[in-house]
């Protein structure tokens, strides 16, 4: 599991270490991994060009010392001093080992011949886009071939969020000391940050738990339900599904699918009987109930283990009556897409509610969730909308975009690493919603219900494209192969 800090935390953890060691022991750990990850970056050391854009923080100093490690190893390192003042004692190791400082006029020449860049302009505590000459070094880093190496995080980029507000570093690869960072882990912070190594500086024993999470695969694969050898289809799960209409066909086959191939026991669909016969015609081994339009509440099946609802079921008189229906039971019910516009004009419906309750919205859903919120503002923002929403309607929310948010009201967000644009096409949501369905059903968590669905299904597409276009049809085919994937991979084995 990746863990993540925000910023006030890691400078105590940083603090009380520091007053453990001797002065510069701290940066001296730092800079001896990032001087490991650069190495590694290279071809070769010796003989090599490498450029460092240093600012007046400690990232600065970590830059320095680093390229003093570099430098003495035979790479000629050049140091483009750009802050307002410069780390000292790195600048006069740097020198020592051979290495040369330059102004920032000097630089646009220098980042021509580099072979590689190290970005240490502004560290965690930056907030806010680049400012001069911070910014021009990033556009002219950006013009180059050489790769980009972040010091703990690509400058520019707000440390706890992820935000991007105005000229930042875009890094091949971010080196993170002591924990991760939120912003590294979340769009668009995390796409800045490319690949993102972590190096140990000591610092877990002064760490509380963490504000968010990544998990690995390790880590999905130890929650998933595994049948047992007394294991039936109810002890494994009966789904109700209520999807889909004669307007939205597909989302309902689509949402079955994803439970079918998920691991329910069994699934049972509600709905319209031409709709009813259009699920049943993809999934032979769904039990439908067709839906008197009169009295849409009758036909709802009782013994059920979770329920998933909403995905193309409409705005309607009836579609309300049945929402408000299935979220008077005190089972687990995953609320998407319609119903989610509902509960938005109805919140106490979820809010009041004893069962557990998992939403998962876009950001334009979750904007109709929390009046007076934009859905740029939560895209840009996604853990603190989603941790929001979360207090605010007692229950678990998924909020799903380029980096897919789960938050309950207690406890670590977790932040999805699988997520791929290959998942921006319509209908992979109703596969999800499926999905998480069976895994509430099979016994899971509402949190870990959620955390599991959204990396199968990234790791789904990507098996199911393999580089290429996919369609939300093809995940259902995919999710076996997922699982599979996840707990070999889990076990230590490749697949």
């Amino acid at each position: 599991m990746r863990q993540a800090h925000d910023v006030e935390t890691v400078r105590r953890a940083e603090g009380t270490l520091m007053a453990r060691l001797p002065e510069g022991a701290l940066m001296a750990r730092a800079a001896a991994g990032l001087a490991s990850v650069v190495a590694r970056v290279l071809p070769r050391v010796s003989g090599s060009r490498v450029v460092l854009l240093v600012g007046s923080g400690d990232n600065g100093g970590d830059a320095l010392y680093a390229g003093a490690r570099l430098a003495r190893r035979g790479a000629g390192v050049r140091a483009v001093l750009a802050g307002s003042r410069v780390h000292a004692a790195g600048l006069a190791a740097l020198r020592a080992a051979g290495g040369r400082a330059v102004d920032p006029g000097g630089a646009e020449e220098e980042l021509a011949a580099a072979d590689v860049v190290v970005d240490g302009l502004v560290g965690i505590g930056g907030r806010g886009g680049l400012r001069e000459p911070h910014a021009t070094l990033a556009r002219q880093a950006a013009r180059i071939a050489a790769p980009v190496v972040a010091v703990d995080l690509p400058s520019g980029i707000d440390a706890d969020t992820g935000a991007v507000t105005g000229p930042a570093v875009r890094a091949d690869v971010t080196v993170t000391f002591g924990t991760h960072k939120p912003g590294l882990l979340v769009d668009p912070g995390a796409e800045h940050a490319g690949v993102v190594e972590f190096v140990d500086i000591g610092l877990a024993p002064w760490l509380p738990g963490p504000l968010a999470e990544a998990p690995q695969d390790a880590d999905i694969a130890a929650l998933l339900p595994r049948p047992g050898a007394e294991s039936d289809k109810y002890r494994r799960g009966l789904l109700a599904v209520a999807a889909g209409s004669d307007r939205y066909r597909g989302a309902a086959v689509l949402a079955v699918g994803g439970a079918v191939r998920g691991g329910a026991g069994m699934v049972r669909y509600v709905g319209q009987e031409g709709v009813a016969a259009d699920v049943v015609r993809r999934w032979p081994e769904v039990v439908t109930a067709v839906q008197d339009p009169a009295d849409p509440v009758a036909g709802l099946p009782g013994r059920v283990a979770a329920w998933v609802i909403g995905p193309g079921r409409g705005l309607d008189a009836p579609a309300e009556a049945e929402l408000a229906a299935v979220l008077e039971s005190e089972r687990p019910v995953l609320v998407d897409a319609d119903a989610l516009t509902l509960v938005s004009r109805r919140p106490d419906l979820v809010r009041n509610r004893k069962g557990p309750t998992v939403l998962t919205p876009h950001a334009a859903e979750l904007s109709r969730l929390l009046p007076g919120s934009e859905p740029a503002d939560i895209a840009a923002r996604r853990l603190e909308y989603a941790r929001r929403a979360a207090g605010e309607y007692g229950c678990t929310v998924l909020l799903k975009g380029s980096t897919t948010v789960v938050a309950d009201p207690d406890g670590p967000a977790v932040v999805n690493p699988t997520g791929t644009p290959l998942l921006a096409t319509a209908g992979t949501g109703d596969v999800l919603s499926g999905l998480i369905g069976a895994l509430l059903a099979g016994g899971l968590a509402p949190r870990s219900a959620a955390a599991c669905g959204a990396y199968l299904h990234g790791r789904a597409a990507r098996l199911a494209g393999r580089g290429a276009p996919i369609s939300a049809s093809d995940l259902p085919g995919a999710l076996p192969a997922a699982v599979r994937s996840v707990r070999e991979r889990g076990a230590g084995r490749r697949t």
